[in-house]
């Protein structure tokens, strides 16, 4: 393979807007590049998005509106494309999670473009919610385009088992395998990582702002106790300013760092003991903050009792409950062996791995549309 052989990548946003899943697509357009010589045109399906029409000499254009036929403009800018790969969360595309512009363009141009293959990374399939909510109501629409998605792609992935089965379940027989891969750190996987006797009694909080917000908001007392439990000296606050956080917990002193580079937050992660997070355990696939602990080897910790298994992951073997550490437990090989169960979870689906995969897919040449 050369560097003639071209993808398109759909994304929501790119740097340097805040997105998760724009940083997992370009993590992954540079591993494409200099593992199989992929290069990767970049169409941002967020007119609003401002930025560079360059990005780390990957090529970027973005739709003038969200409509089918803005977007099929974009995708013809791409000369000699051999495969699109669509990066598909609902709500990255639309305000209520329903992008019926982005399917409508897709389906169109599937019909003029036979020839190319259409390879879907489901990172969301449907919210869910209570009934005086939104999510309630929009979710037979989200699982509508899901299922128009499906139909249109020649190859699909996806990020969750859960999603997975219900992607198998439209399936109906059609794809023999839906792959999930949960998703790999977006600021480094470094090697050679110290133990946790080796590091510094330090304490990271990674984010963006409303998972940052929620921590501070709903988790103060557990940070107490683990700061007690460890002897935590030092909190790095790791993310987009928020407007109030506490200067102390614990008589612990926060550094608040705003924004950093991934290289610069790799090397905060892999000097700190502790990962903390609270997020809903079983997302915790879906979960760049989770993936970045894993792959930095801290001791991931969270703010949430669970018994709920979920892509591989089991709570109090691959990270701390808070029995764990409200009992004062204060064994350094246990936090070692559960970091390093974190760790090796992580290298199953590392991002060489999922590069290995997405190459595979994308470079297919035999199609199974219907």
């Amino acid at each position: 393979m050369n560097n003639s052989w071209l993808m398109v990548s759909v994304v929501p946003r790119l740097y340097p807007a805040i997105d998760g899943v724009g940083d997992y697509a370009l993590s992954l357009a540079r591993q494409l590049r200099a593992d199989f010589g992929i290069e990767t045109h970049f169409v941002v399906g967020d007119s609003s998005w401002v930025g560079n029409n360059q990005l780390e000499g990957f090529h970027i254009t973005k739709v003038t509106a969200r409509s089918a036929k803005s977007l099929l403009t974009e995708l013809a800018r791409a000369n000699s494309v051999k495969a699109i790969l669509l990066h598909y969360v609902g709500y990255g595309y639309a305000k209520r999670g329903c992008p019926f512009w982005l399917v409508e363009g897709l389906e169109n141009w599937v019909h003029q473009h036979s020839e190319i293959n259409l390879v879907t990374m489901f990172h969301e399939i449907s919210a869910s919610g209570p009934a005086w909510t939104s999510a309630f109501w929009l979710s037979a629409a989200q699982r509508y385009l899901v299922k128009r998605l499906f139909r249109l792609s020649d190859r699909i992935l996806t990020s969750k088992q859960l999603y997975a089965d219900i992607l198998q379940d439209y399936s109906q027989g059609r794809f023999s395998d839906v792959p999930t891969l949960p998703v790999f750190s977006t600021v480094g996987e470094p090697s050679n990582l110290p133990d946790l006797s080796a590091r510094q009694r330090h304490l990271v909080i990674f984010g963006g702002q409303s998972r940052r917000n929620k921590v501070y908001k709903s988790s103060l007392e557990q940070l107490h106790q683990i700061c007690q439990c460890l002897n935590i000296q030092q909190i790095f606050d790791i993310g987009p300013k928020l407007d109030s956080i506490p200067t102390h917990i614990c008589n612990v002193p926060i550094t608040a760092t705003g924004s950093l580079s991934s290289h610069e937050v790799s090397a905060i992660l892999s000097g700190a003991f502790v990962g903390f997070f609270n997020y809903h355990p079983a997302f915790l696939g879906k979960s760049t903050i989770f993936a970045a602990y894993c792959a930095h080897r801290v001791l991931p910790v969270s703010a949430q009792m669970t018994s709920h298994v979920e892509d591989g992951l089991y709570p109090g073997r691959h990270y701390i409950l808070p029995n764990q550490y409200s009992i004062g437990l204060k064994s350094e090989i246990s936090f070692q062996a559960i970091a390093d169960n974190a760790c090796n979870w992580y290298q199953t689906h590392c991002l060489v791995r999922q590069a290995q995969v997405f190459a595979t897919y994308i470079c297919k040449n035999s199609t199974i549309r219907n």
